[in-house]
């Protein structure tokens, strides 16, 4: 029941996020892929669903290169969340996008895996293409783990396929 109520939430968060963002300026992605895809005994493996928001309007173009924020969160199989704000770098080759990010964020096991620590930091690495006007699929890879600041540091490392929209 648990997890069907965070589903909910979140298609009830989409509609608001257009309420803060430029209607013309808001890129919402979506996306899909396995928890703990490294897992040895693969008791802790499970799928995972998720959304994130980011506003284009606040890229910054910087020496290092583009970067703007990100917000999301997701849900895993096994009702563990994930919600999470951080910052996202862009790099172009063509029409090939090489995405890194770095998002620290709230982690809740639900009945899933113990990361030993409610504050974790998601560390990821996306290439997208551009699809469709406006619209992009990306894969990613990330790695969630505590940096040795909570009780255990297991981690986890994940991997998605994503759809983003720019609205």
């Amino acid at each position: 029941m648990r997890k069907f109520f965070l589903i909910y939430l979140i298609l009830i968060f989409l509609p608001v996020l257009s309420l803060f963002a430029d209607e013309s300026n808001s890129e919402v992605s979506f996306y899909t892929g396995t928890f703990d895809v490294i897992d040895k005994e693969g008791d802790d493996q499970t799928s995972l669903f998720g959304v994130e928001h980011k506003n284009p309007d606040l890229f910054r173009d910087t020496f290092l290169g583009k970067f703007k924020p990100i917000t999301g969160g997701f849900i895993t199989g096994d009702s563990s969340i994930y919600l999470y704000t951080g910052i996202e770098g862009q790099y172009g080759l063509g029409p090939l996008k090489i995405l890194p990010s770095f998002s620290p964020g709230y982690y809740e096991k639900g009945d899933g895996k113990d990361l030993g620590s409610v504050f974790e930091f998601k560390s990821e690495i996306k290439f997208g293409l551009d699809v469709f006007d406006n619209s992009k699929l990306s894969y990613s890879y990330s790695h969630i783990s505590n940096n040795d600041w909570g009780d255990s540091n297991p981690g986890t490392d994940n991997q998605q396929i994503t759809f983003s929209r720019n609205f």
